[in-house]
């Protein structure tokens, strides 16, 4: 990721923040959604529909997550 764009990001969630490439969408929200799922991480009520509204265009999509121990 460039500098200035990893710099536009900070510490943004999925509801503030996306790839500027649209074709990385998908990827960045399945690499959000596995990250919280192992860590477990609150999630507010605006970033689950946010992920969920996004998921939608990334159908038949396996995540694999190895829950963190």
């Amino acid at each position: 990721m460039p500098a200035k764009s990893n710099r536009s990001k900070a510490d943004k969630d999925v509801t503030e923040w996306l790839p500027p490439a649209a074709g990385y969408h998908c990827t960045h929200i399945i690499d959000w959604t596995v990250v919280k799922t192992r860590w477990g991480p609150s999630v507010d009520q605006a970033e689950a529909d946010t992920l969920h509204r996004l998921a939608a265009a990334c159908p038949n999509t396996e995540l694999t997550v190895t829950l963190a121990r």
